[in-house]
């Protein structure tokens, strides 16, 4: 039965409704809602009003209340706990930093040092009680440091296994990449040996990178295990440990490590990664570079047949088999005319550069002022053909025997270029050992790499779920700061899968856009005395979408009630 009680606060009386319940055999409050102080009450009975608002404040709510959700679904924080304890004088659990670094990293990306000045602006105060002194960076850092790689190991396989099992997550099909992010670490820093100068995939050659393998799910692209690798290694030397580390977690939640199928791309092939495979008992889909198999480019087109209209359109295929990487397997040599057109749009645009470059050097030439002999001119002839095929299609001559006579001309052979279509454009040659499996199978596995690419796109948007900034230079900051963000990824894309299922497609920035326009309101009211503002908090009002998605991540339990 509902009774209201009143609290002693600060010299004065508050006022709560309550409601009680046995819980195991014991009294207990069940449900609270605030009421205020007498005078309040009184004013509300009586119909007064309350008077005008001295100011108001606006919080981001929707979004972080979403996200925190999904955190304390996987008990984020406890799985942490769990692993590591905390330090003696910390205010805050290492599960919770961990917890809240992860909401960051997803909602709005900032550093350490701006945390404090961006959690000020969220209602997350009202349901995460952290002293403000806490959120320091260097207190965030200090628990941080008891995360070692084996901890950090640990939290990942249960938090994976718990994402696999809240959620059931479809973990028969999984796909392996690999890329790099840049860093910011001073070169003269030498405590970070997995931050190196390499090939970099986002052009930023002046900056050390780290390496980053990821495995997601091909349902969602939901990581579920990763790999921090030194930024100088060539994404084919890390296979072997993503792929036993792989092999171990599935173990965990399967014994049949045979239902397993594994994609990648032709950037892994190699002999000793393909054996560590094939003795791992796991399915594949791979591919293989065409022009390393031109007996079967060489197949007429006439022995193609459609892979399936329906979900492929115009595709068309060849199954048969080929010997490759030490073994002979299952091959599907796949044709599209949609791959074609772009990649004859991409080899205009290589003709197109390859051109230019000629035409400079030709009317560098035809001046007869270059000082450079044959061999260099040559040489740098040879550059501008290296891109691929541009050497098939242009036909280049140079001539002359000194350099004031030398002369340079060219012509583009367009028969080349209409076999070099034929033979190559649109092609790929998929690999596998999944024989039972039908053509369409097997391209859908294999264009579920897209998945992956997906997320380590995402993780290069500045702007939510984001890899960057990071500015830290030490090995263990790094992998810390590695682990929440892939921890970020996950927990996006199953709030973007969680949408997906109850029909609203919506990419992960879309859905934290329509999460963030449920923000909290406060009126702040005096009444003229010395003490602090009284403060009526409510949610700004929302669409249909965003009704949805607060019934969807039951953000109305973080909502305020006074």
């Amino acid at each position: 039965m509902p009774s209201i009680v009143g609290k002693r606060q600060g010299g004065k009386t508050y006022y709560y409704l309550v409601e009680s319940a046995r819980v195991d055999g014991k009294p207990r409050i069940v449900s609270q809602q605030y009421l205020g102080s007498a005078e309040e009450v009184m004013a509300k009975l009586t119909g007064a009003s309350a008077g005008e608002p001295v100011r108001t404040q606006h919080k981001r709510f929707g979004d972080l209340a979403g996200v925190w959700s999904m955190l304390e679904r996987l008990d984020v924080a406890g799985v942490v706990d769990e692993v590591v304890s905390r330090r003696s004088d910390a205010t805050a659990t290492v599960g919770t930093y961990l917890a809240l670094a992860t909401a960051n990293r997803i909602m709005a990306p900032c550093s350490k040092a701006a945390f404090a000045d961006w959690w000020a602006t969220t209602a997350g105060s009202r349901w995460v009680k952290i002293p403000h002194a806490a959120l320091d960076h260097r207190r965030f850092w200090k628990a941080m440091d008891r995360l070692g790689e084996d901890d950090l190991r640990r939290i990942e396989t249960e938090l994976g296994r718990r994402m696999v099992t809240e959620f059931e997550l479809d973990v028969s099909g999984l796909v392996l990449d690999m890329t790099n992010f840049a860093t910011f670490i001073d070169t003269s820093k030498d405590r970070a040996p997995i931050a190196q100068r390499g090939k970099a995939k986002q052009k930023r050659t002046d900056l050390r990178l780290v390496g980053l393998g990821l495995v997601v799910t091909r349902d969602a692209g939901i990581p579920v295990v990763s790999h921090a690798y030194g930024g100088d290694r060539p994404d084919v030397t890390q296979f072997s440990t993503v792929i036993d580390e792989l092999v171990a977690r599935y173990q965990d939640l399967t014994a049949q490590v045979e239902s397993l199928t594994v994609v990648y791309d032709a950037g892994q092939n190699s002999a000793a990664n393909h054996a560590l495979v094939e003795d791992a008992g796991i399915g594949f889909v791979g591919s293989l570079p065409p022009s390393d198999h031109r007996g079967l480019l060489a197949i007429p087109k006439t022995r193609y047949t459609p892979v399936d209209e329906d979900r492929y359109p115009g595709v068309r295929c060849v199954d048969t088999e080929v010997t490759a990487l030490g073994v002979t397997r299952r091959a599907v040599v796949t044709y599209s005319p949609t791959l074609h057109a772009k990649q004859s749009r991409g080899f205009d645009q290589t003709l197109a550069k390859a051109r230019r470059r000629l035409a400079e050097l030709q009317a560098r030439l035809a001046r007869g002022r270059t000082r450079r002999d044959r061999t260099a001119v040559e040489d740098e002839i040879a550059a501008i053909c290296r891109p691929r095929w541009v050497g098939e299609v242009l036909t280049i001559s140079l001539t002359g025997h000194t350099p004031a006579e030398f002369r340079l001309a060219w012509r583009t052979d367009q028969k080349a270029r209409k076999r070099l279509e034929n033979r190559f454009f649109g092609k790929r040659v998929l690999f596998t050992n999944r024989t039972e499996w039908t053509v369409a199978e097997v391209v859908a596995a294999y264009r579920s790499q897209s998945e992956v690419e997906s997320g380590f796109r995402q993780m290069k948007d500045p702007h939510v779920v984001s890899f960057s900034p990071m500015h830290h230079w030490t090995d263990s900051k790094i992998r810390v700061h590695v682990f929440y963000c892939v921890l970020a990824l996950a927990v996006a894309h199953l709030m973007r899968r969680q949408a997906e299922h109850a029909g609203l497609h919506l990419s992960v920035r879309e859905l934290l856009d329509e999460l963030g326009g449920i923000q909290e309101t406060v009126l702040l009211y005096h009444d003229g005395g010395k003490g602090r503002p009284r403060a009526q908090r409510m949610l700004t009002e929302t669409t249909p979408t965003q009704k949805q998605l607060a019934e969807l991540f039951d953000i109305h339990r973080y909502a305020p009630t006074r």
